[in-house]
């Protein structure tokens, strides 16, 4: 037996507005470690316009949820799986975009849910600028006689081969206390006492999705040139913790038409079987 509304499957949200101007591009980029030297994306009058890292897709279909259970949901057995963007257009530095969710489908894996769930923005004369889904893991959910799903696709690093770009960027000490002011506002990333109850955590972890804006601002900078328009598509899985202080560095790997990437700390690989395609 599971909490969730299992009804939802396959029923678009109704449609939402997210608005937003240059100073929450700027926290938002500062909040994925951007600092002074990367003039366009932390002042408003850089020449030739302020940008806006691709990564910020994840914020404005944050907006696109549907609502998963009639109870509410407990953040502290939420967990974050994998996140996939894909970029159509860059994000003009101020604007408004129209956003739709649809839960594509609830997969039982005994000691867990998996839920599927994409976004859809478009600016408000119906161009499309992104997709966003994300797979998360509502653990304690499963059980519930559902299908267990697909098995993903395995993306590996070709042993023994150097990168063809990598990237290290030193996260801080308040990097978390600085993210969820952009928009996750989850305890687990800030409450010692709510992170220990998840069972899974020992005190307050970084938040994926900063992680992941990491991953983005190095791909940017190692296959783009920072040119954030060359920037089509990215695709990563949530394989451990990070913890504010600790240093994340991403690679990548030619892979045919993509490339494969991977970030790390020195714990342990952060962002696995991931993928990234650019221009």
């Amino acid at each position: 037996m599971t909490s969730l509304d299992l009804e939802i499957i396959g029923k678009e949200t109704t449609e939402r507005s997210f608005k937003y101007g240059w100073k929450d591009v700027i926290l938002y980029n500062v909040g994925i470690g951007a600092q002074p030297d990367e003039l366009s994306f932390v002042y408003e009058g850089a020449k030739g316009g302020l940008k806006v890292f691709p990564s910020y897709a994840c914020i404005v279909a944050g907006i696109g949820f549907p609502r998963y259970s009639k109870k509410g949901i407990d953040g502290s057995r939420f967990i974050h799986g994998e996140q996939m963007i894909k970029i159509y257009q860059p994000f003009p530095k101020e604007g408004e975009i129209k956003v739709i969710g649809v839960c594509e489908n609830i997969y039982d894996k005994g000691k867990a849910a998996v839920i599927h769930t994409k976004m859809t923005g478009r600016t408000t004369d119906g161009t499309q600028v992104f997709d966003a889904k994300y797979v998360h893991f509502y653990i304690g959910e499963g059980g519930f006689g559902g299908e267990s799903g697909p098995k993903t696709e395995l993306l590996n690093p070709p042993e023994g081969v150097k990168p063809d770009f990598s990237i290290s960027y030193k996260t801080n000490g308040n990097q978390a206390a600085v993210y969820r002011l952009v928009q996750d506002l989850n305890p687990l990333h800030i409450d010692p006492e709510f992170a220990k109850r998840s069972g899974k955590f020992s005190k307050p972890i970084l938040h994926g999705l900063c992680t992941y804006g990491y991953a983005t601002r190095a791909i940017v900078y190692g296959l783009c040139d920072g040119e954030v328009n060359r920037f089509k598509e990215f695709n990563a899985r949530f394989t451990s913790e990070v913890y504010p202080g600790e240093t994340l560095t991403t690679e990548g790997w030619k892979d045919g038409e993509r490339y494969i990437i991977q970030t790390r700390t020195e714990r342990a690989v952060v962002l696995g079987n991931a993928y990234a395609i650019v221009d």
